[in-house]
């Protein structure tokens, strides 16, 4: 006859098992485990005590709307003498008189998400309640698994980091609140999976499939995103105006963005561009237990066409003329995540790329990757997913051609490239790291040909043609918004014979992604003469009243020089993109910052500029700082030119540990001014 325990209550032990699971950020009032590790909840009877041969437990548990043993998302385990670290299973010890302690652990490919767990007494089932079960990258049998932990504190614990923008000769790094285990974040995330196209037309599928974080990542690519009519979450915009939504620059963190599309009804938010898609993909990956990075690729091309070749066309001034679709933008975020690739041939473990960035389709849908870096290094393009695109991204050719006014085109000799500098965020510090090396090899090297051979990218083995002239483009030392400033084109006669050549040197306004807006300063030479082996410096002054209405929220300007010889036709052609510096911001904390304990911060800002500023605000915010909220702060008078605005903000941290307390400047005239401190919190 069957004997049954006589249960009163249970307790899931939220608070130890959040603890050891690395999950406790996320709070102690609701179960979050990690696969492939054991959990312990604690059974109270109301009678009578436990014995291994008289009663028999098994245990239930389910994910996803049709759950299945077929598809793993339901799993029936028996109570047993040893925890098998392979599959679910579990044990039970009575430590006391009236309790149980039964320990759970998870397959360590079970799919991810929520989950019931039921007990089973031979037909009478009892419902446990539900919990949520992630990646475990501490794992090692986990897709996921990281042996190194001051990485896993870098790429899976931090809350926030530093995502590199500006241009590959003046990189900046700006504050990011990832926030990943602020409230309401991981339900958002979960959310982003549930409502995918991909789940709402096969749900037991989808949810089978969350076993494989290849899988997840391509779900997050696509989500992140709304071009493809979904519930997507962020919606691109690259041109001015914002009015009825947000511009991608006022973005401080993922925390606002995921919430309001939540709390909206998976109604997406505008707007995003690069490296909001990557920071909101990043959290999204965090939070689910992948680690993940942001990176930034400098000069970063878009090849439409998967020739691997960028053209480009100007005028007889050396302005652009849009002829393709292909460009370069000034830099392109996307991110990585570590994983094993069992679905590709041996040695393609590791970091993947994938871009949330809605650009190309691919499979039918604005997603990206991921692929594996090292696909990317060989030029093993037919690597999934989406090598092809990711490789040019950082290998493409680039091609300039002028067209003149009868129509005909001639090529223009350009030094050209893309995929420089590739950055992300050193771990442990603030620092940047080049991590150029684990998509390319070094420039020239017999590995680089035979990577180009594997990726038929022969164009890039061609030999350049040797040409009598060069034109470089130089700059000031210092180059601040608000002043006037020199930048200078450098010529150079390389032969034994005169020279005489036109120099057309011209600057404008540009976004990050190549837009171009109105003239900054333009100049023209007709007769440039240069000696046997000579050189001249040609400066061209840009003027705070000529460029101060023309810059866009990149603060950026693009510089052409084209020089034509006279002599044989030929024509040289170098660009390059300057970044306008802010000024810094300030910001000193008063009192000694520890958990629950209120602070203050002093933040100041000069105004730069030769004229006054009004409308100024200060938004101030950061993760386990200001209770996943952005301060904001508004000024009433006007901030004179050489001025200080200046405010003091309140906040109260609720976790200790290295944070970052992120700040946002706005005026009329000064836009989205950034600036961050850390903050150690102590205990």
């Amino acid at each position: 006859m069957a004997a049954y325990l006589d249960l009163g209550s249970w307790d899931l032990a939220c608070s130890t098992n959040n603890i050891g699971h690395h999950t406790d950020l996320n709070g102690l009032d609701r179960l979050i485990v990690r696969r492939g590790q054991a959990f312990t909840i604690n059974l109270c009877l109301r009678s009578g005590e436990y014995e291994p041969g008289k009663h028999s437990l098994s245990l239930i548990a389910e994910t996803g709307q049709q759950p299945s043993e077929e598809s793993c998302t339901r799993a029936v385990f028996c109570v047993s003498d040893e925890l098998d670290e392979t599959r679910w299973s579990a044990t039970v010890k009575s430590p006391s008189s009236g309790w149980l302690a039964l320990t759970i652990s998870a397959a360590p490919d079970a799919p991810i998400g929520r989950y019931s767990l039921t007990l089973d007494q031979f037909g009478y089932k009892v419902n446990l309640g539900e919990f949520l079960m992630l990646f475990n990258p501490w794992c090692p049998r986990d897709a996921v698994y990281m042996a190194d932990e001051e990485a896993l504190k870098e790429y899976v614990l931090a809350q926030d980091g530093i995502i590199f923008r500006g241009s590959y000769k003046y990189p900046i790094g700006s504050a990011w609140e990832f926030g990943q285990y602020e409230k309401g974040i991981l339900d958002a995330c979960l959310r982003m999976l549930e409502v995918n196209p991909k789940c709402l037309r096969n749900p037991p599928e989808d949810c089978a499939a969350r076993s494989n974080p290849v899988y997840v990542t391509r779900v997050i690519s696509a989500m992140v995103n709304s071009n493809d009519r979904d519930y997507g979450v962020l919606t691109g915009k690259w041109q001015e105006p914002f009015d009825d939504g947000v511009s991608p620059m006022s973005w401080r963190g993922s925390v606002e963005i995921l919430q309001n599309w939540h709390q909206a009804g998976c109604r997406a938010v505008r707007y995003g561009q690069c490296w909001v898609f990557a920071a909101v993909a990043c959290s999204v990956a965090r939070a689910l237990g992948i680690p993940c990075r942001v990176i930034t690729n400098y000069l970063s091309a878009h090849d439409t066409n998967q020739n691997l070749v960028i053209e480009r066309y100007i005028d007889e001034k050396g302005q652009p003329i849009n002829r393709t679709r292909d460009s370069i933008w000034n830099y392109h975020c996307w991110v990585e995540s570590w994983m094993n690739r069992s679905d590709l041939p041996a040695g393609y473990d590791g970091w993947q790329a994938s871009d949330s960035t809605p650009q190309e389709k691919s499979e039918n849908v604005f997603c990206c990757g991921p692929v594996p870096l090292k696909a990317i290094k060989e030029g093993q393009l037919n690597m999934k997913y989406d090598a092809p695109f990711v490789f040019a991204e950082v290998n493409a050719d680039v091609r300039t051609f002028m067209k003149r006014p009868d129509g005909t085109t001639e090529e223009v000799i350009s030094s050209a490239f893309v995929g420089k500098f590739i950055s992300t965020k050193s771990v442990g510090s603030d620092q940047r790291e080049d991590i150029t090396h684990l998509y390319k090899y070094p420039e020239g090297s017999e590995e680089e040909r035979e990577s180009f051979k594997r990726a038929e990218h022969m164009i890039k083995l061609e030999e350049d043609k040797e040409v009598g002239l060069d034109v470089k483009i130089k700059v000031s030392s210092s180059m601040r918004k608000g002043c006037d400033f020199d930048v200078f084109a450098v010529v150079k006669n390389k032969t034994a014979s005169d020279k005489k050549c036109r120099l057309v040197f011209a600057s404008r306004a540009a976004s990050y992604s190549g837009i171009l807006g109105a003239d900054c300063g333009y100049k023209d030479l007709l007769n440039v003469e240069l000696p046997p082996e000579g050189e001249r410096s040609v400066p061209l002054r840009l003027n705070y009243n000529k460029y101060c209405d023309s810059l866009t929220e990149d603060n950026l300007i693009r510089l052409v020089a084209l020089l034509v010889d006279r002599g044989n036709g030929d024509m040289i052609l170098a660009v390059r993109n300057i970044v306008l510096e802010n000024p810094e911001i300030k910001i000193r904390v008063l009192g000694e910052p520890k958990v629950n304990r209120k602070l203050a911060a002093e933040i100041t800002v000069q105004n730069p500029l030769p004229v006054p500023l009004t409308g100024c605000c200060f938004k101030v915010e950061g993760a386990n700082l200001t209770e996943g909220k952005t301060i904001t702060e508004k000024l009433s008078s006007t901030v004179e030119a050489g001025q200080e605005a200046k405010i003091k903000v309140y906040f109260t941290p609720s976790h200790w540990g290295l944070r970052k307390l992120v700040v946002d400047f706005d005026s009329d005239k000064l836009c989205h001014v950034q600036g961050y401190r850390n903050v150690i919190i102590g205990k």
